[in-house]
């Protein structure tokens, strides 16, 4: 009898102290996707990249691999071309190696070339393949094979611009104007997204973010339009300094 009353009041006990463990705070409540997603610029690879210190570590061209600064090593993740909706799977190779902050990856004249990318504005989307899915099971067994085929294939002259020149380009939209910008989070409560606002304007030069109302339950902080490279990188830089957890560019339509 006394085994169950004591079994009956440490259950009591463990339900009681979960409910005062709810966090009933809702000043910061960002709401985020469980599998890794990022929309922003790919760093396209070249030689000069690792001689001007612009990158820590060289990277197979002709392969079908990212450097990534967050997610694991050995990880696939499909790479999407919004302009085209082209995608390939590719692995990432290294997530020790350093390049700017602004840049969501490193890809290779490979991808680029697999994605029709526009080599001056290469805009891509990452998604991670969650580990216990079927497809990295089958992926796994088979990626080796098809990566030597990749390597033996040989990799199209590709001219890399740099991101902030003007020049024209004939594989650009003409219709289109370079315009994006900086989604910092997506929150559940309003008073939550103006709370991120002051912050922003509080601890940083950007004095105009704005909050985009989704739906009822979903308000995203946004930053912008930017409508030159430059001026973009600078403020992402800086708001990257706070260390938010995953900022990404968007496009603007």
């Amino acid at each position: 009898m006394n085994y169950k009353f004591f079994k009956i009041l440490f259950f009591f006990l463990i339900i009681g102290c979960t409910q005062n463990n709810v966090n009933t705070n809702s000043t910061i409540n960002p709401i985020f996707d469980q599998k890794y997603k990022n929309k922003g610029f790919g760093l396209v690879y070249n030689s000069n990249l690792k001689k001007e210190k612009k990158i820590s570590k060289k990277i197979d061209d002709r392969s079908l691999a990212i450097f990534h600064k967050s997610l694991k090593k050995g990880s696939f993740v499909k790479i999407t071309n919004p302009d085209n909706e082209k995608t390939i799977i590719a692995t990432v190779s290294s997530n020790t190696v350093e390049f700017s902050q602004f840049f969501n990856s490193v890809i290779t004249s490979r991808i680029v070339e697999e994605l029709e990318l526009n080599i001056n504005e290469p805009y891509i989307e990452i998604s991670l393949i969650s580990a216990n899915s079927t497809f990295v099971a089958k992926r796994a067994k088979t990626f080796e094979e098809e990566k030597n085929v990749a390597e033996k294939a040989p990799v199209d002259g590709i001219q890399i611009s740099n991101l902030n020149s003007n020049s024209s380009n004939t594989e650009q939209k003409k219709d289109r104007k370079f315009s994006y910008s900086i989604k910092i989070a997506d929150f559940y409560y309003e008073d939550s997204a103006q709370n991120m606002i002051e912050r922003i304007k509080k601890e940083t030069s950007f004095d105009n973010p704005k909050i985009i109302k989704l739906s009822k339950t979903k308000f995203r902080v946004l930053l912008g339009p930017f409508n030159d490279i430059k001026t973009l990188e600078e403020i992402f830089n800086e708001i990257k300094s706070l260390e938010f957890e995953n900022l990404e560019i968007l496009r603007n339509v």
